[in-house]
Order: C-alpha cells, then structure tokens, then sequence
C-alpha cells in the first residue's frame, strides 16, 4: 500500500501478531466431545474457537466487556445528505451518558460498560461519563474540501488505538464498537466505494430513511466528492482524511489497538465494518481479532462482511446504529460458552462420540 503511516502508529501495528489458531483447534476439539450433534450450534461454535485462538486460551472468557460509542459530526450534513442536521448528535450523546437510548438498555441486559466518546462532535457534550478524545469539532465538507488533514485522520486513529489499550489495561476482556453521528452513512458509503472499489451506488443506502429522491441525491454528491477530493489509490489514510469520519477512524484504530492487546472485537453493522476494513488494509492480521456480530440493512453490509470474510451471528434488519447490533450477540455468546464450558461429554454419559461421515 502507498499510505504512509506515522511512525509513531506503525510501532503500535507492529505490536500487532496473529491470532493462534492451535487454541482454537483445542476448542474445536472440545466442542465435538460436547454431547450434542457435531457442530449442533453452527456459527456461534465458530465464534468460541476464535476467541479462544485470540485470548490463547482453551477457556475463553467475555465477563467483562466493554462498548464504546465513537460520537462525532460530519461536514458533509450542509449538502442534505440526511433527515436531520447534527445538533442531533449531541443530543444523542447527552442521552448516551445518562444511559438513556437503545443501546444502552441493550447494555444493561448484556452485562457491558457503555463508554460514549467524543471524536468530534460539532457541540461538547460535558458530563463525567463522556470521554473527550476529539480531533476538531466536527469534519469539513468533503464536496468542496478534505474532510481532515492527514495529521488529523492520524490523530483519529491514534487516539482509538489508545482507547483500546486504555480498556485492555483496565481488564476488559472484549470490546465492542458503536458510533452516533449524523451524515455517517454519507461517509461511510464513500469510504465503501473506494475500499471496495465500487461505485457508489452500490454501496449507498437510505440511512436513517431517506425517500428515494433523497438517495439518489445522497449517491451523487458521494460521487461528486470522491471525483473532486481524488483520494490516492492504496492510501487508506489518504481515503480518510478526502472524505472519511472522525468516528470511523477513531474505530479503526480501536480496532487496532484491542488486536495489539489481544482482544477480541465484536463489530456493530455498517459503519463499523467500513471502520473495520480500513483497519484490515492498514494491518492484516487485524482480520482474526473481529467478530460480524448482524448484516445490517443498509446496502453495503453484505459487501463489507464478505471482503473482511466474515459471516454474522444474526440478519435482523437492523440499522439502528450505536453499537445495537454488537448487543445483540453478546447473550447469544454467553450462552455458546455456558455449553461449552459445563456441558457433559461423550464420555460422560458413556455414548460412543458422534464421528463426521
């Protein structure tokens, strides 16, 4: 790739190493000596092999986890590229400290630590729970200028990086990404396009309920902004400072930083996948650390899970955002490792094993 990375994240990629897969080999092992038919609970078996060869342990363990909600405003809003202008977001934000959205109920019935960040919200949002990490107030307006400098699409990523490290070091054992920032499916679909290589309209979905006029404006300006921000072919950095988000690099680096600690991540829909793909085409072995927790109904979902070669635990729908989708598994995890952890063997219960035919 062309992109040249500061010197100071290169450092903390190479931190980076791959999962070991022979742990998860231990816990495939495990699972067929469960008493139940062979793969009986599909892709939630898989999911536990991967932790398992990410935490380098035959016992994985989720008891503590962590969701950080990546709040930041986008430039590209003044285009009427959305329902609603980015006050929004900072009323969202507010109601993410006092634990008052979808999310944050969804919290509450899977047992995780709901941190709102600040990446770069137009308005401040002052309450002790908000964490401030942000980069400027809010990106430029990618159809007329770069929507960050690369000193500032840097300072994102680093800073995301960082937050993981910061959670790791308190004793999380999983993290999961959310964001909340009107006009970042506008963003998102832009990045899509170019890191998939596919033209907008591919890619672009209604958001938050666009009218099909409203979409087919959405895509044109996304095309128009890519044709006048020429972002470098390869230059991943480069792609999200023309016509990126401060939210989604702030994730991307998250990401990177929790692969770094050896932690696994469990991926909300869109956004978060664009997010995710960045992260994988700035270090590869980033790959192994993600978990697809639902394909999500905006149009590029699909796309963006099967580049990352991922499949999702749930197809619901949804397109609701904030890290939602990343609750939504986490119960259905908590009952995958609850059988794989007290449930009797084969030899347990003296019946001969069942052997793939």
């Amino acid at each position: 790739m062309k992109t040249d990375m500061p010197k100071k994240i290169q450092e903390l990629i190479a931190k980076i190493d791959p999962i070991d897969e022979s742990f998860g080999k231990m816990a495939q092992k495990r699972w067929n000596s469960i008493a139940k038919p062979l793969h009986g609970l599909g892709l939630l078996e898989d999911a536990v092999c991967q932790l398992a060869a990410i935490q380098r342990t035959e016992n994985p363990c989720m008891k503590k986890r962590a969701l950080a909600v990546f709040c930041a405003d986008n430039g590209i809003v003044a285009e009427g590229v959305s329902q609603t202008d980015s006050h929004v977001t900072a009323v969202v934000a507010k109601n993410l400290c006092r634990g008052d959205t979808s999310v944050c109920k969804m919290a509450c019935v899977a047992s995780c630590h709901v941190f709102p960040v600040d990446m770069g919200m137009q308005e401040a949002v002052i309450d002790e729970k908000m964490l401030d990490m942000h980069v400027a107030r809010g990106t430029k307006n990618f159809l007329y200028e770069n929507a960050m400098t690369k000193e500032q699409a840097e300072e994102a990523l680093l800073r995301g990086f960082e937050l993981a490290e910061k959670l790791a070091d308190e004793g999380y054992q999983l993290l999961a990404t959310g964001e909340m920032g009107i006009g970042n499916t506008t963003t998102s679909s832009a990045l899509a396009s170019l890191l998939l290589g596919l033209p907008a309209e591919e890619v672009t979905g209604v958001g938050a309920g666009l009218s099909a006029e409203g979409l087919a404006h959405k895509i044109a300006v996304i095309k128009e902004g890519i044709v006048r921000r020429k972002p470098e072919k390869d230059d991943f950095v480069d792609m999200l400072c023309k016509v990126g988000g401060f939210d989604i690099g702030g994730m991307a680096g998250y990401m990177l930083g929790a692969a770094a600690k050896r932690i696994p991540v469990i991926l909300d829909g869109m956004i978060s996948q664009v997010a995710a793909l960045l992260a994988v085409r700035l270090c590869p072995l980033v790959q192994g650390y993600l978990l697809a927790s639902h394909k999500g109904s905006e149009k590029a979902s699909g796309l963006l899970l099967a580049e990352l070669g991922k499949k999702a635990l749930v197809d619901a729908g949804m397109h609701l955002g904030e890290g939602t989708g990343a609750m939504t598994v986490l119960p259905l995890l908590d009952m995958a490792l609850r059988v794989y952890g007290e449930m009797a063997t084969f030899d347990d219960i003296q019946i001969e094993a069942y052997k793939p035919l």
